[in-house]
């Protein structure tokens, strides 16, 4: 292990950490070349699992021969900085989780094709902006049986460091991509859905919608799930290109739900009809 510890805030092995905004760590035209941060070793080893390589991490002192000690086994001569929780306080604002952070190297963006590949259901996400949000769909995704998550570009990254917190590390878990210039959304998205054999259902409240429980909806062998934006939801033009409407219905004069509630509702009966095939 090759350790250092780490007195003073401003130590620049703490830049990447403390001091790099989110958009500086991603790279969106070269994804391979960005870099994010997990928090806690559950999220880490997830990510380890997956196959990122880590570049550096940042942890308690105390947790080297704690929790952190099976996973730092796993990754030879990486730094290991460490500090007092004080310290991690100042780069956090609130006390880390079995403090542990790691800085670990992006992946290549998969292709829409090769997400999609195999898969039966699938959640597209329309500008989700909210990272808290997309953490918990991902959660949601991968819990409740969805087997892929695509997301339009100007939705929040996956891999900000609040969205890998809130899913617990299941964005590591569940196949995900942008959809691209050949993908464009929605035309191009949806017609290029269709043509891998997908049904696609828009959530949205709209007249003539179906139930998310709809016994029709419920037999497509590949169906995508589309969720919109916080507050706004789906554009209109996806709204009327897509071969299903659906909502969830409501009482107590209740109009909605948060996309994040919404969509473990929706995953939750898609998934059981999905995982009963």
């Amino acid at each position: 292990m090759h350790k250092v510890r780490i007195t003073d805030f401003r130590a620049p092995e703490l830049d990447v950490y403390a001091r790099l905004r989110e958009i500086q760590l991603l790279n969106r035209h070269e994804p391979e070349k960005g870099i994010f941060i997990a928090e806690s070793p559950r999220v880490i080893e997830r990510a380890l699992d997956a196959g990122y390589i880590p570049l550096s991490f940042l942890t308690e002192e105390s947790q080297i021969e704690r929790e952190a000690k099976e996973i730092l086994a796993r990754c030879g001569e990486i730094p290991v900085y460490t500090a007092e929780m004080e310290v991690l306080m100042q780069i956090t604002g609130y006390r880390l989780t079995r403090g542990m952070l790691c800085a670990m190297q992006r992946k290549p963006l998969r292709t829409v094709g090769e997400v999609c590949a195999g898969a039966g259901r699938i959640a597209v996400l329309e500008r989700v902006v909210n990272p808290t949000n997309v953490g918990a769909i991902f959660r949601s995704a991968a819990a409740l049986n969805m087997d892929a998550v695509l997301l339009t570009p100007d939705c929040s990254d996956p891999l900000y460091r609040r969205a890998v917190r809130v899913s617990m590390g299941t964005v590591f878990q569940i196949p995900w991509t942008y959809l691209d210039e050949q993908t464009a959304w929605p035309e191009e998205g949806i017609k290029f859905l269709r043509r891998m054999g997908y049904r696609t259902a828009a959530m949205a409240l709209t007249e003539g919608a179906a139930a998310v429980d709809d016994p029709g909806l419920m037999a497509e062998e590949k169906l995508a799930v589309i969720l919109g934006t916080e507050g706004d939801g789906l554009a209109s033009d996806t709204i009327a290109d897509c071969d299903y409407k659906v909502c969830i219905p409501m009482a107590h004069g209740v109009d909605s739900l948060n996309v994040a509630a919404a969509s473990a509702v929706a995953f939750w009966e898609l998934g059981r009809r999905d995982s009963s095939r």
